[in-house]
């Protein structure tokens, strides 16, 4: 019987978040100071006081769920993850968690990682889609299709869960991928209201800037394997952590194999930290008889 520790990603945020862990915990508090200070801006201002769309803006919305995720993780009792792993974004504050990374480079790597994915969403209008109901591997065929007799890009980006797959690439190629989707028996392909196509090819003009940034961050080995998302595979050597990072970018995030192979090394028990509830949803949905629960 193991007990994995799981971070949410980019779009668990909400307003308020993280002000009832600032006003509780002389350490959280400590914490929030020091991001406000790292990021030359208070960030806790927008996080307690801001609206839903000044939590959308880039720069923000990274480093908020990063901040919140670990800073609950910091404050927990001293948790012994047997494993980690974190959706997207979420891998980061895994990290953190296991010791990979300090909290201040963790921070620093998000607020880069934010700034690069931003620039290549300027370079061309792009876009991702949940698509509801159909086997990963005809949704794979269907992308590989597209893009063929195209050439637009257009790729499975998050297996989040069985039946359910996000989709990303350009803005007409997501268009025509949907509606092939749909034809062939997808409950829905819906458009998402994303600044870009993550996790796909077109996120390569972000790849320079995030891989200096990278190069130039300590990472050790972890205290427990660490689960990324391009391999699905449990972690412990620093190198190979570092690739996985860089590769994350335009690579797919294996979220249901990633579950599945914690899940066959002894994970009974998941508790996701950090905002929200997704990650507990998916996983209800990928591995029976686990327990799950939260940590907010």
């Amino acid at each position: 019987m193991k007990h994995a520790y799981v971070f949410p990603g980019q779009g668990s945020q909400f307003p308020g978040m993280g002000k009832a862990l600032y006003e509780g915990h002389t350490l959280a508090r400590d914490m929030f100071e020091q991001a406000n200070d790292l990021l030359g801006f208070r960030i806790s201002d927008i996080l307690f006081e801001g609206s839903e769309e000044d939590l959308k803006q880039t720069r923000v919305t990274q480093p908020a769920i990063f901040l919140h995720s670990v800073i609950a993780y910091a404050t927990l009792d001293q948790p012994k993850p047997d494993m980690v792993a974190g959706h997207s974004l979420g891998e980061f504050s895994a990290l953190v968690a296991a010791g990979a990374l300090s909290f201040a480079d963790g921070l620093l790597l998000v607020a880069a990682r934010a700034a690069a994915m931003q620039k290549a969403c300027e370079v061309q209008a792009s876009t991702m889609a949940a698509v509801l109901a159909l086997d990963d591997e005809k949704v794979g065929d269907i992308c590989a299709a597209v893009q063929q007799e195209t050439g637009e890009v257009v790729v499975p980006a998050n297996y989040n869960c069985p039946g359910q797959l996000v989709i990303s690439g350009s803005v007409k190629g997501i268009e025509i991928a949907c509606e092939r989707l749909k034809a062939a028996g997808a409950k829905r392909a819906l458009v998402l209201p994303v600044g870009g196509a993550f996790h796909s090819p077109l996120m390569a003009p972000a790849k320079a800037e995030l891989n200096a940034a990278i190069a130039r961050t300590t990472v050790k080995a972890p205290s427990c394997p660490v689960y990324q998302n391009v391999t699905a595979a449990p972690e412990t050597d620093p190198a190979r952590i570092k690739q996985n990072l860089e590769d994350q970018l335009t690579g797919a995030v294996r979220w249901t194999q990633s579950v599945e192979a914690m899940v066959r090394d002894g994970a009974t028990r998941f508790t996701e930290v950090g905002p929200g509830k997704v990650l507990q949803g998916l996983i209800a949905k990928i591995a029976k008889g686990v327990t799950t629960d939260g940590v907010q």
